[in-house]
């Protein structure tokens, strides 16, 4: 495998195809260049097969690209809200080449590195299409390639509606929306999950009339109630209309746009229509079927190793059902390869996966909402409590509202955390610890956090759960 340095292209080999792998990988994305890389830490001897660019939808569509373009919509309001800090800006303009620019140079960045450490580890590159052919085997346009274990990682594809038709300029998709070459004056949101909400947040900063269509009863459901509230507050306050319970009718084109009727009749136009209804499975047609692997609703069925029906084929990342995120791919990636090494690796609990929607205010969570822990561990035995971040003295000082929710069971540890607030995705590191070694609120309030910093309300919320609050009531 070598590196074009000049054009960034992958002059990809196969030494001897029919010579056999460790592990053979499908999907060059999250889960599978995770699992590349420490298989090949692991001393074993791996090939990963990619149609498109390594990093897959993450980082070429998905993650990085539109944190990016968050981030400048957070800079457009850092420079419009300045006066209440006492200094006095304006922004004059949102320049899309400039944002488009910065946006992209951070993708070339990351992408140029990640192709170096798959160099580095030696894991043989094959660019092409593949399709699973057999037990231990994926043709690359017509070539066989063999692997003692295969690893599907074929990642997702932004799903749509029946009645709408993409046409990547009037409809449009998540990957469409990143390579806008304009500031659109209006758009509706279809979908008000984690992505339709981080695009709205994101075009309201930069001047867009957003509207939110959701057909359940509030944005952002997969969250606890709690912080769905909070976030509908924040966008009412910020101007983002938003339609909850509405579900999707129909869509056309107009002279000046679209026009998309919702339950009830009523009729919203915009210049765009962003579908953001979810993400689908990337499976069809790419042999999984015909193999024998159990499927349900195009997902690839595992145990809590990432193992198929199929002996030594497993699935890792976004063709899993369950919550759809890039880390939660990094993680199968690596216990797969540890399984495969017989490491004998712990399985991962999904609820222990961190979550957090990058709005204005940010949304972060890990654990059991409280109606989960209810309905696990009863309503008797579930305790709950709300810390306002109004009592935090760093979120004074940038002047964010919201809050950290504990879920706990009685004389038991912590099931659950909530968090809103601007940077508060930033503290998901010690809310997953605190789930993940099920640490007792007592626990957590015995640790010194520090002053002044956003940090010290998760335990701020742990010293008034464990019965001895500081700056909170109990």
């Amino acid at each position: 495998m070598t590196l074009n340095a000049s054009t960034t292209t992958w002059e990809c080999f196969v030494s001897d195809p029919n010579a056999g792998y460790d592990v053979v990988i499908l999907g060059g994305g999250s889960g599978g260049y995770a699992c590349a890389l420490r298989a090949a830490q692991l001393d074993l001897n791996v090939a990963i097969i990619e149609k498109d660019k390594v990093g897959g939808t993450c980082l070429h569509r998905g993650c990085i690209p539109t944190k990016a373009l968050l981030h400048a919509a957070e800079v457009a309001d850092s420079a419009r809200e300045a006066e209440q800090f006492g200094i006095k800006t304006e922004v004059v303009s949102v320049d899309m080449a400039g944002v488009n620019s910065y946006k992209d140079g951070i993708v070339a960045k990351m992408y140029k590195g990640l192709q170096g450490l798959i160099k580095a580890a030696k894991v043989t590159y094959i660019e092409g299409t593949g399709k699973l052919v057999g037990p231990n085997t994926i043709e690359v346009d017509g070539k066989p390639i063999t692997g003692r274990h295969i690893v599907l990682a074929t990642g997702s594809y932004s799903k749509s509606l029946p009645g709408i038709e993409v046409d990547g300029e009037r409809v449009i998709t998540s990957e469409h929306a990143l390579n806008l070459d304009r500031v659109p004056a209006s758009a509706i949101v279809l979908g008000g999950g984690v992505i339709g909400a981080e695009f709205a947040s994101a075009w309201k900063s930069l001047g867009v009339d957003v509207t939110i269509v959701e057909a359940l009863p509030r944005l952002i459901a997969a969250e606890d109630p709690d912080s769905s509230k909070m976030l509908e507050r924040a966008f009412r306050k910020r101007g983002i209309a938003f339609k909850t319970g509405k579900p999707f009718e129909s869509v056309k084109t107009t002279d000046d746009g679209v026009s998309v009727t919702i339950a009830g009749g009523e009729t919203i136009e915009a210049e765009l229509l962003l579908v953001a209804v979810g993400r689908g499975p990337v499976t069809q047609g790419l042999g999984y079927d015909e193999q024998g692997i159990t499927m349900e609703r195009g997902f690839v069925m595992t145990d809590e190793y990432c193992r198929t029906n199929l002996p030594n084929v497993y699935a890792v990342g976004d063709i899993r059902p369950a919550i759809q995120l890039a880390h939660r791919g990094f993680g199968e990636g690596i216990l797969v390869a540890e399984h495969i090494a017989g490491l004998d690796p712990k399985p991962i609990d999904e609820d222990g996966i961190p979550r957090v929607t990058y709005t204005e205010p940010q949304v972060a969570s890990v654990g059991l909402t409280q109606e989960k822990a209810v309905e696990k561990y009863g309503k008797d035995v579930v305790v709950s409590y709300n810390y306002n971040l109004g009592g935090n003295g760093k979120s004074n000082i940038i002047k964010t509202q919201g809050f950290v929710k504990l879920v706990a069971v009685k004389d038991g540890p912590v099931v659950g955390i909530h968090m809103v607030g601007a940077n508060m995705g930033e503290q998901i590191g010690e809310a997953q610890l605190i789930y993940n070694w099920e640490a007792f609120p007592a626990d957590v309030a015995q640790l010194i956090h520090m002053h002044p910093t956003q940090n010290e309300a998760l335990g701020e919320a742990h010293l008034a759960l464990a019965g001895k609050p500081l700056h909170a009531h109990a």
